[in-house]
């Protein structure tokens, strides 16, 4: 049996449009992560990895095994993190105040964050996350890696591999980021920093 499973879109495979397409979201979700999911599985038998939580693969391995849990991890992580009908459009409560805190400004944050993940070179993420005193901070997080592997709680992401916005924005990579911040739910990510 397998350890893990293609995580379940919490919303409609079109509810996140025009920001992400249908036809994304059905290569993302549908190919890529199964694709990374399967991959996984069929990696874990004699690692001695087989009954470790997913975080706990991402801190301890190496290789193709690490590369497929840290794209399980940062796509289930990302793909719930998304709602087509946001509740609100701006962070509140403790999270906002640690926002302020930390960036000076919501609007500082997201330009700073929109920033780091326009300018990483190549394939990967951009990330907020916690440390262990609750301060914010923004990472660049190449291929597969995670704020996991650096004591890190991962709050919210965007992912910019390509295949995460080439259909929809095809090189544009900066309009893409700018645009995601009209379908985040500020709710999971506000319950995240809890």
């Amino acid at each position: 049996m397998n350890k893990f499973e293609l995580m379940a879109l919490p919303y409609a495979i079109d509810a996140l449009e025009p920001i992400i397409s249908k036809q994304t979201l059905e290569f993302h979700h549908g190919k890529h992560l199964a694709a990374y999911v399967n991959n996984l599985n069929a990696l874990l038998p004699g690692s001695g990895l087989e009954e470790a939580h997913l975080e706990e693969i991402v801190c301890k391995a190496s290789g193709g095994i690490l590369n497929n849990a840290g794209q399980v991890l940062n796509h289930e992580l990302y793909f719930g993190q998304f709602t087509g009908k946001p509740t609100k459009q701006e962070p509140t409560g403790r999270l906002a105040e640690a926002i302020i805190r930390d960036f000076g400004s919501i609007e500082a944050f997201k330009e700073e964050f929109q920033k780091k993940g326009a300018t990483l070179f190549g394939s990967g993420w951009v990330w907020l996350s916690a440390d262990t005193e609750g301060k914010l901070v923004i990472t660049q997080e190449t291929n597969a890696s995670n704020p996991v592997q650096k004591g890190l709680k991962p709050l919210l992401t965007f992912d910019v591999w390509e295949h995460a916005y080439y259909l929809d924005y095809q090189n544009r990579r900066p309009d893409h980021l700018a645009a995601l911040w009209q379908i985040v739910n500020w709710d999971i990510v506000e319950q995240r920093y809890q």
